[in-house]
Formats: structure tokens, C-alpha cells, sequence
């Protein structure tokens, strides 16, 4: 096979953009000799049980499934009845990013509530937390939030657990998407049941692909009961792997030892490493006519650009607009970002904003 690419052309504008990490494939070519059972009754989805336990306690269940859509979708399909509503900030990806496939395929409402930092707060829930019992409006029964979020912010593990509280004193259920949950456990320097479980969490989403993998994630039910039929909507749902071998082998080699953490505290370090020296140029001038309009607390980089940089910029290296009518662009940085990667960019931008 020819190689169709460029291998030395670079990027920020996703973690998905980056290949599979040496280790993970490692794992699937292990995975590979002889015969398993399929659909999920070989031995690795096996071992992949006993090691979400190990990071999220006894008694949780993991379902691989391709992709984070799927797993948003899926996971909170089976938390909800047909006439079940989901909380979520505007920004969510399940509102904005999963072309509708929340409300076409999982059959629920979101009602989605706006927030200049990605994250709810309890006031914020209350402001779509009502109506219960009225036949004219989708019940609300699951609150769902994105840990790190869609603007790279974090919740706390406190933040989480007044969130959850909040949401079962009025009999809703707690969602966590976890596409870069990995990059949340580094930034924060807790262990995933910390912030997840320990904190009220009923049901997550684990990303892996944005980590590393070539592509898969899992339902994880952390409390028992709270998304129930999962065995068989994941089937009609189009994510039940009939060669799950392949997708629970690359979460056991994230997670099985500290691959997930060093991964993800890479990228969260290239991150900051390109805000500090954005920074460093917009202080000495050299850089002129950037701004933030994020905090930089994991892997991505909220900024905004004078008119017409993003453009000249983008004949180097891609990424995405965020909000385009403001200037706002996103840079995300990935297990396989370099500090060269980086300096060339910073570089790149201080040339564009002075010429």
C-alpha cells in the first residue's frame, strides 16, 4: 500500500487528527493471533471489566462502543424513558456537534442552557429543571455535563458533586462525557473514580480516541440500575463491535497502566506551553492583536486573532474557527504534539500579526 499522506504535515485543530499511539497498536496486533468469541465475549473485553473497576470500583460495567456519539447517544438513550428530556449547557457536544443524532436516533429533548464557560452550576440546571408532570413538556430527568469541557474548561470534583446532588434531590440523573476525561484526571491530578463515581456521577462516557486509540470508547455505568438495556440498545443502536476484541484492547493498554495519564498530561502540557508563549510574545510585542477568551486548563487553546490571520495561518497548519463572527479560534494539542510543533506556530503567529 502507498502511504497517501504526509507524515510530517502538522496540526491543531483536533486531537482525533493525531495517528494511533505505538502502545495501543501494540495492543491490537497482540490481540490479533488466533480465534475470540465475538460481540464481546472474548477474553480482552473480559480483562476490560476488571480494569474499569480498578479505576472506578466495584460493581461498574463498561460497554465498548465505536465512537463518542454512539456513546452519548446510547448511554443516554437507556438513562431515560421516550418522553425523558436532557439538561445540558449549549455548548454541549450531544446540542451542537452530534448532527441531531441525540434527538433523531436517542428519541430525547435537550434542553440546553447557555454558559460562557462550558460548565453548569446548579442555578443554571434550574433554569430547565421544571415541569414535571406536565404532558406538554419533555421531563426532565438527566442533567449532562463534559468533563474537560467543550471550551477546555474543568469542573471540580466539589463543582461535580453539587451538581449531582442537586440533580437527585429532584430525581434527575447525572451524565458525564468523557471524550477527554483522560485530560481532565491529568489536569487535575485525581483519579478518575475521584471526579466521576465518588463524585454522584450515574453514567459516563469514556473517550479513548482523542487519547491514543485508534478509535473506540465505552459506556460506563457507575451506578447500578441507572441506564438500564444497555445489551440490547447498543446492538440496535449500530455500536455493538462484532470484533470487540480489537476496540476493548486498546482501552485495556490507556488504562491498564499509565498511558491514559501520560498522554493526556502531554498534551495538556503542550497546551499550556503554547498559551505561555503566546503570552510571552503579546507581552514583549512581538505578537500583537491576540487575546484569550478561555482559560487554558487542558488540552485546548481559546484565542482570538486580528482579521484575516487565521486564514494565512491556516496555509501551514489547520484548525478550527470557534466562533468566527468574533475572530475566536480553537487549537487543540494532542499526545503527539511536539514543543518544535509548537514554537512553529507561536512563531508563525507573531509574523502574521506584525507584517
Amino acid at each position: 500500500m502507498n502511504i497517501e499522506h504526509d507524515p510530517a504535515v502538522r496540526g491543531f485543530a483536533s486531537d482525533n487528527y493525531s495517528g494511533i499511539h505505538p502502545e495501543v497498536l501494540a495492543a491490537i496486533t497482540a490481540a490479533n493471533g488466533g480465534h475470540q468469541i465475538a460481540y464481546g465475549e472474548d477474553r480482552y473485553t473480559e480483562r476490560l471489566q476488571e480494569v474499569f473497576q480498578h479505576h472506578f470500583g466495584e460493581g461498574v460495567e463498561a460497554f465498548p462502543v465505536f465512537n463518542g456519539t454512539g456513546a452519548n447517544v446510547t448511554g443516554l438513550q437507556a438513562m431515560l424513558p421516550r418522553w425523558g428530556a436532557v439538561i445540558a449547557a449549549t455548548t454541549a457536544h450531544i446540542n451542537v456537534d452530534e448532527g441531531g443524532a441525540p434527538e433523531r436516533i436517542g428519541g430525547f429533548k435537550i434542553l440546553s442552557v447557555p454558559t460562557d464557560d462550558g460548565k453548569l452550576t446548579p442555578e443554571l440546571v434550574d433554569r430547565e429543571a421544571w415541569g414535571w408532570g406536565d404532558e406538554h413538556r419533555a421531563q426532565p430527568l438527566v442533567v449532562s455535563i463534559t468533563q474537560s469541557t467543550e471550551v477546555g474548561t474543568l469542573y471540580t470534583a466539589d463543582e461535580i458533586r453539587a451538581l449531582a446532588d442537586h440533580a437527585h434531590e429532584r430525581g434527575m440523573k447525572l451524565h458525564l462525557d468523557g471524550a477527554r476525561l483522560s485530560n481532565a484526571a491529568a489536569a487535575l491530578d485525581l483519579p478518575l473514580r475521584a471526579f466521576t463515581r465518588d463524585a454522584g456521577v450515574d453514567v459516563l462516557s469514556f473517550g479513548g480516541t482523542k487519547n491514543g486509540a485508534m478509535l473506540g470508547e465505552a459506556i460506563v455505568v457507575l451506578t447500578p440500575g441507572a441506564a438500564d438495556g444497555l445489551v440490547y440498545s447498543r446492538k440496535f443502536n449500530m455500536q455493538l463491535a462484532s470484533k470487540m476484541r480489537f476496540v476493548s484492547a486498546q482501552l485495556i493498554a490507556l488504562l491498564e497502566g499509565d498511558l491514559y495519564l501520560r498522554n493526556a498530561r502531554h498534551a495538556n502540557a503542550m497546551a499550556q506551553r503554547l498559551r505561555s508563549s503566546l503570552e510571552a510574545g503579546i507581552a514583549d510585542g512581538t505578537i500583537q492583536g491576540v487575546g484569550f477568551t478561555q482559560p487554558t486548563q487542558s488540552n485546548g487553546v481559546f484565542a482570538t486573532l486580528p482579521d484575516g490571520v487565521a486564514d494565512r495561518l491556516r496555509e501551514t497548519f489547520r484548525f478550527y474557527d470557534w466562533n468566527a463572527a468574533r475572530n475566536e479560534v480553537r487549537w487543540m494539542c494532542g499526545f503527539d504534539t511536539t514543543e518544535a510543533d509548537i514554537d512553529a506556530l507561536v512563531s508563525l503567529v507573531a509574523d502574521e500579526t506584525t507584517r
